[in-house]
């Protein structure tokens, strides 16, 4: 996979000596977390601030993750950025990508990702957190914003694999929500029809669990665009919710 800028983060980035893989691996930065270690190696997670725009550095050394495809091993943001170059050719609502590369360095598998930041945009768990005061037409644009982003990523074959609260961010506009979706390492597509839609659905419903069964009804709703599917619907995501808190 060749060295990837997005056309309209390159002239910024050049103006600031960051258009190149070793200059942004070698940036100082505070991380804004703990280093991820778990897969062998590391990934750090860093905010970067450059004029008006902000972004988020990823660096990370041998934190591999395998598949049918490459079973020796992938960088993990290899395939993060894979995926969010497939939602923005699919049209789904998500992060975008500003830079990526990955190298090989003294037996390391080194990566960088530089994804822009969503300022402006707050995760629903910030809005979960503070729902009793939100008011009722803030509470209803949420749910319907949550039901349409999950349609469009399901019309569109994918799978997200971790559709969770605080992977779907929102912005309050005057007429209702945006919404996208970040972390997008384990999406892969829609194999098992609605088997794999309930699975996807079930932890944003047993996550939010402030919301009353009304209000999973209208966000499935949002989801199901209107049709009189939802008490089916209803019943098995319900049984998949009980089936995993009783495991």
């Amino acid at each position: 996979m060749s060295d990837f800028i997005a056309a309209q983060e390159r002239a910024l980035l050049e103006r600031h000596g960051l258009a190149s893989f070793d200059a942004l691996w070698s940036l100082k930065l505070e991380a804004v977390d703990e280093p991820n270690t778990e897969r062998g190696g590391w990934s750090s997670v860093y905010r970067l601030e450059l004029d008006d725009r902000a972004y988020y550095l990823k660096r990370q050394s041998n934190h591999l993750t395998r598949s049918l495809l490459h079973p020796l091993g992938e960088p993990t943001f290899a395939r993060e950025f894979r995926n969010i170059q497939r939602y923005a050719s699919l049209g789904i609502p998500a992060l975008q990508a500003a830079f990526f590369a990955q190298r090989r360095v003294s037996g390391e598998r080194r990566a960088v990702l530089l994804t822009c930041a969503l300022d402006g945009w707050q995760d629903l768990d910030s809005y979960l957190a503070r729902w009793p005061l939100l008011a009722a037409k803030q509470q209803a644009g949420i749910l319907r914003a949550c039901g349409a982003l999950a349609r469009r990523l399901h019309q569109a074959g994918q799978m997200h694999g971790c559709f969770y609260p605080k992977h779907i961010f929102l912005r309050e506009m005057d007429d209702g929500f945006d919404a996208q979706l970040i972390d997008l390492e384990k999406t892969r597509p829609l194999l098992l029809g609605r088997r794999d839609r309930v699975k996807d659905l079930e932890p944003l419903l047993r996550r939010a669990r402030i919301w009353s069964e009304s209000e999973r009804r209208e966000m499935l709703s949002a989801y199901l665009g209107g049709s009189a599917d939802v008490d089916a619907w209803w019943r098995l995501l319900s049984e998949r919710q009980r089936n995993k808190e009783t495991r």
